[in-house]
């Protein structure tokens, strides 16, 4: 299995606290972790842990923050190859998790995409099982499409409707307004549209087929953190299509990958304590 990932990082600082303070209070958090983020580091990381190894396709900078990153995907078999932008500050992103496991995010700086005209090894792709497009331009999601299963998300619905490109799964939000897709959004359309809604599950429609409802994981633990869940899942409906699984599979694999890091301390905890780093 080969698989990648276009997208971006946020070097993230995250702290758990029993209750979001209101202004001008102060709280203190009971444990603080820091490492690569965002939905492109997140999705490369649990891609690695199920493929044995992944490519991550994304923009870093010249300071010490970008190096810290690439050297610790490095570390969970993630294969970086990055564009790098001299001068330019790593975007950072501050998340605050709370007792009900809720995320709140604040980013500092500019997110940075990787782009088509960049000198990445992008004709490599043509090789690849699947890809997971989560951040960049016109330009890198035709390149990303060289893969032979493609799975983006809506998140970058005007990109997606710019392009023209068929993807084989386009994953939404149902209660995210700036990441729900309309039938007829885009031509051609997505084979398969699969809609989340956190612990309820979601439901699923295949081309020309009635809309299905597909269930959550079921939690054997205490959730602790719901922090890059989300692009979990994406990573695990990836690997699911590009290894052949029929949707209603892959979206089991899916809600695995998103239920593992809801208990645990963040993915990099998640993928530490995981009894079977290779994957199913």
């Amino acid at each position: 299995m080969r698989v990648a990932v276009v997208g971006h990082v946020e070097w993230a600082d995250v702290v758990h606290v029993d209750l979001m303070p209101r202004a001008g209070e102060w709280t203190e958090s009971s444990w603080l972790r820091a490492e690569p983020a965002g939905a492109g580091a997140t999705a490369a990381r649990q891609l690695a842990r199920l493929a044995g190894r992944a490519s991550f396709y994304t923009a870093l900078t010249d300071d010490e923050l970008s190096r810290r990153a690439r050297a610790e995907l490095a570390g969970y078999d993630v294969d970086v190859h990055a564009q790098i932008h001299v001068g330019q500050p790593q975007r950072r992103a501050i998340v605050v998790v709370d007792a009900s496991t809720e995320r709140t995010i604040i980013v500092h700086g500019s997110k940075l995409c990787p782009l088509g005209k960049d000198d990445l090894p992008w004709h490599a792709l043509d090789d690849y099982d699947g890809a997971c497009f989560v951040c960049g331009d016109t330009g890198s999601l035709v390149e990303a499409r060289r893969a032979r299963v493609l799975v983006a998300t809506a998140r970058w619905l005007p990109l997606l409707r710019q392009s023209n490109v068929p993807l084989d799964a386009l994953v939404q939000s149902a209660t995210d307004p700036d990441e729900q897709y309309t039938p007829g959004d885009l031509d051609p359309p997505p084979e398969l549209v699969v809609t989340t809604a956190g612990a309820e599950g979601g439901t699923y429609a295949v081309q020309g087929e009635p809309e299905r409802p597909f269930q959550p994981a079921g939690l054997s633990f205490d959730p602790v953190d719901s922090y890059g869940a989300g692009d979990s899942f994406i990573a695990g409906l990836t690997f699911g299509l590009a290894r052949g699984d029929k949707p209603e599979a892959a979206l089991e694999l899916a809600a695995q990958c998103g239920a593992s890091v809801i208990g645990a301390r963040g993915i990099s905890d998640q993928l530490r304590t995981e009894a079977n780093p290779s994957g199913p």
